[in-house]
């Protein structure tokens, strides 16, 4: 058998490794050991195995993922974005499907500080669903709501999946910040027009509006906000402002987050353990799965394979649209079995070099193939972002209900991508702006 024909074979036994549900890490390493084995002996295998995970580990700018996951975990157990959400509620609460809408709006704001998707779904799930079901919201609006609002966590930034693609590609993660930051304010207002289209369709579907709201009672809701208002302005203001480095940012805002809920009186022992403990295993499983896709790139370099399907992506579907059009289904057809991150990375050593090829942008690629990572999260058979609200709603909603809702999310995030696409000035516009 060729080097290039190992290294395919490699590939054909990762696919059906994850497709018996071995976990993907433990696969990626696996099949990159046992493929360096047969195609360079021992001696090479095994220098690989101790070389590349410290290689891939030892860039400093990967110190800022635990920091920012901590960040996130402190600001959901402490409840330092229910302030945004109640704000939102007041604001809108005359507005139809005001309440969906106040949860895309904290969404939105969590995201600022969590860069999870799933955890920003199941902050705002316990905070919003209720809420609008006891203003007899219809079960599959406002779970569905929740659900693709969470996805916003991962585009606007500091987004986990942009820094390990930062780091992968080797651009910078503050371009890709800023890119994100566009996508991220256009997804949220996407899903608020598919929330005033449903609602306008159908008024059952958000019965109640309050139009008793002083506008007294507006301005103190706003007082609510401080707490992640200080976070955010802390993190962009510095990071933006060249007063430390994305890698810093992340220490600066989970240091903030401990030190406001201190001040609010919501940080405890226990809750600061949890969301410690919630970091270190996040982070475990993130490195596990980054060193193994890096184990595979050295795999595909070394057996030509890499090389071989990159040429034969190119030489297919050597039309531009075309070529895209066929790595959206494939990001989208893999979202719907692989989380994310593993997505990525499983994927990311083929795409990568067909990509620069092409001549796009790796920063307004990577701000795409973030968002179509997203749309994974809610596509059954395994949405992530579903099952999160699943859990936190129980019995009260069928799951097959909650996938309904989302479908018209769907939809919107199709044409989302479709716009993105069409217009790369729109992501990097901001990046070129304050380069």
């Amino acid at each position: 058998m060729t080097d290039a024909g190992i290294g395919l074979t490699g590939l054909a036994t990762l696919i059906a490794l994850i497709a018996v549900r071995v976990p993907i890490g433990i696969a990626l390493i696996g099949v990159s050991f046992t493929g360096l084995y047969v195609l360079m002996g021992p001696r090479v295998a095994w220098g690989a195995m101790s070389i590349v995970p410290y290689e891939f580990t030892s860039s400093w700018i990967l110190s800022s993922i635990p920091m920012f996951l901590f960040l996130g975990f402190i600001s959901y157990h402490t409840q330092l974005t229910r302030g945004m959400f109640n704000a939102a509620r007041i604001w809108l609460a005359r507005f139809p499907g005001g309440l969906a809408i106040a949860s895309i709006f904290g969404s939105a704001g969590f995201a600022a500080v969590s860069g999870s998707s799933i955890a920003c779904s199941a902050a705002m799930g316990r905070i919003a669903i209720p809420e609008m079901l006891k203003h007899r919201y219809h079960p599959e609006l406002a779970t569905s709501t929740v659900a693709v609002a969470g996805t916003i966590g991962a585009m606007i930034p500091p987004s986990i999946i942009l820094i390990l693609y930062g780091v992968i590609a080797q651009i910078s993660i503050s371009q890709l910040f800023l890119g994100g930051v566009i996508a991220g304010l256009l997804t949220a207002a996407g899903y608020i027009i598919v929330v005033l289209v449903r609602v306008w369709l159908n008024p059952d579907l958000a019965p109640d509006k309050d139009d008793s709201v002083t506008l007294r009672e507006k301005l103190l809701a706003l007082r609510e906000t401080w707490p992640i208002l200080l976070i955010m302005l802390g993190i962009f203001g510095g990071l933006f402002g060249g007063v430390f480095t994305p890698t810093e940012a992340g220490a600066v805002g989970a240091s903030l987050a401990c030190l406001v809920a201190i001040v609010t009186g919501q940080m405890t022992l226990s809750r600061f353990l949890t969301a410690a403990r919630e970091t270190l295993m996040t982070t475990a499983s993130l490195l596990l799965i980054a060193i193994g896709a890096s184990l595979l790139t050295r795999f595909l370099a070394l057996s030509g394979a890499g090389d071989y399907l990159s040429n034969g992506i190119l030489s297919i579907a050597s039309n531009p649209v075309l070529l895209m059009v066929g790595i959206v289904l494939i990001y989208l057809l893999m979202g719907m079995f692989l989380e994310p991150i593993g997505a990525m990375l499983l994927t990311l050593p083929i795409i990568l070099p067909v990509v620069d090829a092409s001549g796009w942008s790796l920063l307004w690629f990577g701000v795409v193939l973030c968002k179509l990572l997203e749309i994974g999260m809610i596509t059954p058979p395994i949405g992530m972002n579903v099952f999160v609200i699943k859990s936190v709603v129980g019995d009260l909603v069928k799951i097959s209900s909650i996938f309904r809702g989302v479908f018209w999310f769907v939809v919107m995030d199709l044409v989302l991508v479709a716009i993105l696409c069409a217009f790369p000035d729109l992501v990097l516009w901001l990046p070129n702006l304050l380069n």
